[in-house]
């Protein structure tokens, strides 16, 4: 009974993390209606509505100290969501991804001192060279977005460490997506009135999937599996993130990766798994955070 519990759990924590970018596929399905800022507006204003109505925090009883984390958190996602969408109309969703997937992996091996996680480094370094260096004429603007959104995703598990420590619950994550909600509102606002009559129902309708893949239905599966699963063994089953991302973009946005692209993605998985997985005598690395899930810290990390 426990081991089928225990491969339930694993098989939800894959399909939340497989969620997250087929959140992101179908967001970029109306790129050519609002672009990628317009999506994050659209994604940012549905998360908010979902968290607030799930959690209700009691904002007027809330000191400055315990929300001050969470506004600067809420910054954070702007700047993640934002860079990220960017960088998957530029370069793809399986390039974008993997290359926002490496701020997490730094911070796990930041944490070490280990000679595997020197060679963990190496080969997600390889991994990185094979993705984006194969390809003649990438955008590089669109690398330095992925790049970007890693170091956003980085201080996001930075700020949900904080936010966690004084907000119970999901409360941190809610303000943080109200905060975001309010600095993408111009965006929202002139978004919607740019939009023809018959356009605005699919760009609503395709919005609030991608906050429910991308938000609502992770956030949850992971609140109630980090119940009972060890937090090194859900680190691990993070590193899916890069490879269904690029099964995302092949199946919804048609679009495809070559030989070097893949074993690049690979790369970067494994160095992710082995460094997550193989961790003895220190916490487990941070990638237990996803990106938009504020919950209480799992470990004293320095880190979704």
């Amino acid at each position: 009974m426990i081991r089928q519990r225990n491969g339930l759990d694993a098989a939800a924590v894959v399909v939340g993390a497989a969620s997250v970018p087929v959140g992101a596929a179908l967001g970029a399905t109306i790129f050519p209606f609002v672009g990628p800022a317009g999506v994050v507006a659209l994604r940012q204003a549905f998360t908010a509505l979902i968290l607030l109505g799930v959690t209700r925090p009691r904002l007027r009883r809330l000191g400055w100290a315990s929300v001050r984390p969470a506004i600067a958190l809420g910054g954070v996602l702007v700047v993640m969501n934002l860079s990220v969408y960017a960088a998957v109309e530029r370069i793809g969703l399986g390039p974008a991804v993997t290359l926002e997937f490496l701020g997490p992996l730094a911070l796990a091996l930041l944490a070490s001192r280990r000679r595997l996680d020197l060679a963990c480094a190496v080969v997600a370094g390889a991994g990185v060279v094979l993705l984006t260096g194969s390809v003649p004429g990438i955008d590089p603007l669109g690398i330095l977005l992925g790049l970007t959104a890693a170091a956003a995703w980085a201080g996001y598990i930075l700020l949900s460490q904080r936010a966690g420590r004084t907000l119970p619950g999901l409360q941190g994550t809610a303000i943080a997506s109200l905060v975001a909600a309010v600095l993408t509102s111009p965006i929202l606002v002139l978004t919607l009135v740019s939009l023809a009559p018959h356009e605005v129902a699919l760009v609503l309708a395709i919005g609030a999937a991608a906050a429910v893949l991308s938000s609502a239905l992770p956030y949850s599966i992971d609140l109630v599996v980090l119940r009972r699963m060890p937090r090194q063994r859900f680190g691990v089953l993070q590193s899916v993130h890069p490879a269904a991302a690029a099964i995302a973009g092949l199946v919804v946005l048609g679009e495809t990766l070559s030989l070097w692209q893949v074993a690049g993605l690979v790369l970067v998985t494994l160095a992710n798994a082995v460094a997550v997985g193989v961790a003895p005598g220190r916490p487990p690395a941070p990638q237990a955070a996803r990106p938009e899930v504020t919950q209480a810290p799992r470990h004293p990390e320095p880190a979704h």
